[in-house]
């Protein structure tokens, strides 16, 4: 009986140090990724407006090309809104809707991951002129994860996870964008 008792025992000192630990987490993520692309910031900009057009570049959006899409609104304004519904886990289930749009600077969306996990997150794509024939993109996403499943941060690197999804996401924006 009493090796039940260590056993138990050992395993809540287990569950108190990580949610002690997870106090000590810090609980959000802002990641950037950004790319140069050969042609003039209003061309590139018109064309990432319009959320229906992530379809062509964002690796979320290829990873199930099964998924159920809906929108609602009109494309390319405030208040536009994508749901996704995916069978596959790694995609799940969830809505991106067009929050702020500054012409030929950027879009702000709010994210609403509804499965496997339920969470928000803020989104951008932010444009800005190098020069008269090319444009800097960024692309970011930043959100908070709740205590204690913060503590899911110090074995996740979301700076590689999701910034290698933005670069893809990227590099393939350019390869449209510059046929």
């Amino acid at each position: 009986m009493t090796i039940i008792y260590t056993i138990l025992g050992i395993i809540a000192g287990i569950v108190i140090l990580l949610l002690v630990i997870a106090l000590f987490v810090k609980p959000d993520y802002d990641i950037r990724r950004n790319i140069v692309i050969s042609k003039p910031v209003a061309y590139v900009f018109d064309y990432i407006k319009y959320l229906k057009n992530q379809d062509n570049f964002s690796k979320w959006a290829t990873m199930d090309p099964e998924m159920n899409k809906t929108y609602e609104g009109t494309d390319g304004t405030v208040g536009f809104k994508s749901a996704w519904d995916s069978n596959k886990k790694n995609v799940g289930k969830g809505e991106q809707q067009i929050i702020s749009i500054t012409e030929n600077e950027n879009i702000g969306y709010k994210i609403h991951f509804i499965k496997p996990f339920d969470g928000l997150a803020d989104a951008h794509l932010t444009t800005a002129s190098v020069d008269a024939d090319s444009t800097n993109v960024t692309w970011g996403i930043k959100s908070k994860m709740k205590y204690p499943m913060n503590i899911m941060l110090l074995f996740m690197n979301m700076e590689k996870m999701i910034g290698n999804d933005l670069e893809i996401g990227l590099n393939n924006l350019k390869s449209v964008l510059e046929k």
